[in-house]
């Protein structure tokens, strides 16, 4: 499984190298389950992304947002698609569900892309992200017995990790979105929630270590200082089966976007 905020639909101006070096990064992971984030142009030119698609050997589920970008969670045949749908509520960007069959019982994806600018708002994106995981199409029921993957740029800092030196280093313009109100506490609410909903951060289990996820060294990202914004949470169940975990750096994924990409391997099959 496999996260990417591909930054402007991997595009700049008219030129396509970069979506070029993404797929180049994708292809040499080779998920079986693709969630992406920022697809600025590819929903109005949709035939953009279905080749980026095809060129990967998947096949694309497209969530849009009110204000945003959308985003899209790829699946690899043979995975049997059981549903998929968003998750129908009013984000900055997106959400995109996506069921599927596996050895192990019904696996449900969550692709998302919460809130830049507001700590407030991506809380309660993060409230509709724990009712949609409670719900996707044919499957209900309580987290802690579900298999339920929710992976995207969450623009968020976990409450695990110090952060008062990397907020100093944030330009004053940028400071703000990772800010309490009170100007001086950092914002940690959204991971917060999520842990507490009972989502495992794969990078917190034993022998891993979380590492930042922005800038990469050639991709832009001046909003960043070095920090870990994008995430794999886990339900227990699903958090069982996980394997080794990665950010992807080197080669192509240095100026690719200004995220790295994130992997995790698990102990399912699809069928």
């Amino acid at each position: 499984m496999m996260t990417y905020n591909i930054r402007n639909g991997g595009l700049d101006g008219t030129d396509p190298s970069r979506l070029g070096r993404i797929v180049e990064v994708v292809a040499e992971q080779r998920p079986d389950v693709l969630a992406l984030q920022e697809l600025r142009g590819l929903r109005r030119n949709r035939s953009r992304l279905d080749s980026v698609a095809r060129r990967l050997g998947m096949r694309p589920y497209l969530a849009g947002g009110w204000l945003g970008q959308p985003v899209a969670v790829l699946v690899r045949p043979p995975g049997r698609v059981l549903w998929a749908g968003p998750v129908r509520r009013p984000f900055h960007h997106g959400a995109q569900r996506v069921v599927i069959d596996t050895d192990r019982g019904p696996l449900t994806v969550l692709g998302t892309h919460l809130n830049p600018y507001s700590g407030r708002r991506r809380l309660r994106e993060a409230g509709w992200l724990i009712a949609g995981a409670r719900r996707a199409g044919p499957e209900t029921g309580p987290l802690p017995d579900r298999l339920v993957l929710l992976m995207g740029d969450l623009n968020s800092l976990d409450p695990w990790t110090g952060h008062d030196e990397r907020i100093g280093r944030l330009r004053p313009e940028y400071r703000s979105r990772h800010l309490l109100p009170d100007g001086a506490t950092v914002d940690t609410r959204t991971i917060a929630a999520l842990d507490r909903a009972g989502f495992v951060d794969l990078f917190r289990r034993p022998g891993l270590q979380a590492r930042d996820t922005v800038p990469t060294t050639g991709g832009g990202g001046a909003e960043f200082s070095g920090m870990r914004l994008d995430y794999l949470l886990a339900t227990p169940p699903l958090a069982r089966l996980a394997g080794p975990c990665r950010v992807v750096t080197g080669g192509a994924a240095e100026s690719a976007s200004d995220h790295y990409p994130l992997v995790a391997e698990f102990d399912l099959n699809f069928r």
